[in-house]
């Protein structure tokens, strides 16, 4: 199941070990986000230390083992989609999650950004829905 992942979910993975860093590291979810993440992620990786009492050396190692579960979509793919879904939402920062959701083709956004129930465009789930993908694959 291909989902768009918020840096919002990272970041919270990267802060505790956590429902949201077990969602994360299972593998039964292909996660993709739009290469903008990175620059997201950076932009907090201060706080992040602080918060969650880890060295630079090993949000490092933390970031790359999350993003061997992430793949990164170039704003080539979707550059073109921002524009038309502009509308959508009141924060342009997450315009590029919603054009990469809908340039890979994925099933949804997993994120708890309440910005992103604004727009009708992709769906959107919490840690609960993906909790419940999980439990209902992992049954059958």
């Amino acid at each position: 199941m291909k989902i768009v992942i918020d840096s919002n979910r990272v970041l919270a993975a990267m802060i505790k070990d956590s429902t949201t860093r077990k969602i994360l590291l299972d593998h039964m979810f292909e996660f993709v986000a739009p290469d903008y993440i990175l620059t997201e992620l950076r932009k907090y990786e201060d706080r992040v230390l602080k918060v969650s009492g880890i060295t630079k050396y090993e949000f490092e190692i933390l970031l790359a083992m999350i993003f061997e579960n992430i793949t990164t979509i170039p704003e080539t793919e979707y550059r073109e989609l921002i524009e038309q879904l502009k509308d959508e939402i009141s924060d342009s920062k997450d315009l590029a999650y919603i054009a990469a959701c809908l340039a890979s083709k994925a099933c949804g956004i997993w994120t708890h950004d309440p910005h992103f129930k604004e727009q009708k465009k992709v769906n959107i789930f919490t840690n609960i829905d993906m909790l419940r993908f999980s439990g209902e694959a992992k049954s059958d």
